[in-house]
């Protein structure tokens, strides 16, 4: 989506110039509780804990230009079954930059990894959409005793145009643009193609895309985000997750499409696959009811 958003804002002809939002103002909206700040790895991250503190933990991990909220509709229910601990990736949503610039797959696990510590949750379910995904499933390949249950959807990670393995992809300097540029109708048009219905794309949740990235430092966050994303390559990963899988999938995808489970399917040793129909990348947004009710029942029967 990155790339496309730079090129949007090129294809438009001119620059619009776009500020920062105060964070004062975006905590205010955003940062209600159950919204809580925990200081770990060297910073503060933006997180919620809700549900029953005594019932299996759920984590979430959301993706790229995202933010917690993006779980808001399965969290409701979830609540009344689980504790569900979800939070802000670093450079995104009332997280903000990381004061260290790493926003490597390695830093992410240890925050995941501190959390947890300081949550006192020492083994959970963890689900992750998108680069979520990616991280997911290399948390649970390299700490197997922290996975319960393991939910991929949509995953990134494999090698594709522009991403090879082993290298830094080549951001192209006009990405720069982003850190002062940024119009909503071009956040609206590269947002649509993660629906498989553009309607389902409501004016309140395009509004929270693109608040949350106006928060200050996010843009350049993920600008370095970008920069640092050197895929390696899945397959010795994946081959030693031990948690049983469930990857959900959109049947419509039109970023990473389904056919791409068809990797995780041959590695992961307990996997199954459930495809949305008429559904996108981002099944918590679209059609959120009727997919939750997969998610319920593998969490209940992971192995069937």
């Amino acid at each position: 989506m990155f790339l496309a958003l730079v090129g949007g804002i090129i294809a438009s002809g001119f620059l619009l110039w776009t500020p920062d939002m105060d964070r004062d103002l975006l905590e205010k909206k955003y940062g209600q509780a159950p919204s809580e700040n925990i200081f770990i790895e060297g910073m503060e991250i933006h997180y919620r804990d809700t549900g029953k503190k005594a019932a299996p933990a759920l984590i979430f991990i959301h993706g790229f230009g995202s933010s917690l909220h993006t779980w808001d509709d399965w969290a409701i229910e979830l609540e009344k079954d689980y504790r569900v601990i979800r939070f802000d990736l670093p450079g995104f949503g009332l997280t903000g930059p990381d004061p260290r610039s790493d926003y490597s797959d390695n830093r992410s696990n240890a925050i995941i990894l501190a959390l947890m510590e300081r949550l006192e949750v020492p083994k959970a379910t963890v689900i992750g959409n998108s680069i979520g995904g990616r991280i997911a499933w290399y948390f649970a390949a390299n700490h197997p005793q922290k996975v319960h249950q393991l939910v991929l959807i949509s995953p990134d990670g494999f090698a594709s145009y522009g991403f090879e393995y082993d290298q830094a992809p080549q951001v192209p300097v006009v990405a720069e643009l982003l850190q002062w540029s940024l119009p909503l109708y071009v956040l609206k048009k590269n947002l649509e193609p993660a629906f498989a219905n553009k309607n389902n794309l409501s004016l309140t949740l395009l509004e929270r895309y693109y608040e949350l990235m106006l928060l200050p430092g996010n843009r350049r966050a993920m600008i370095e985000r970008l920069r640092q994303t050197v895929l390696q390559d899945p397959a010795p990963f994946l081959s030693k997750i031990e948690a049983p899988t469930l990857l959900l999938w959109g049947a419509q995808d039109a970023l990473i499409p389904v056919k791409n489970a068809d990797d995780y399917m041959r590695l992961i040793p307990k996997v199954q696959l459930q495809a949305l129909p008429n559904i996108g990348h981002i099944p918590q947004e679209e059609g959120a009811d009727r997919n939750l009710l997969y998610l319920q029942d593998f969490l209940k029967n992971p192995s069937e």
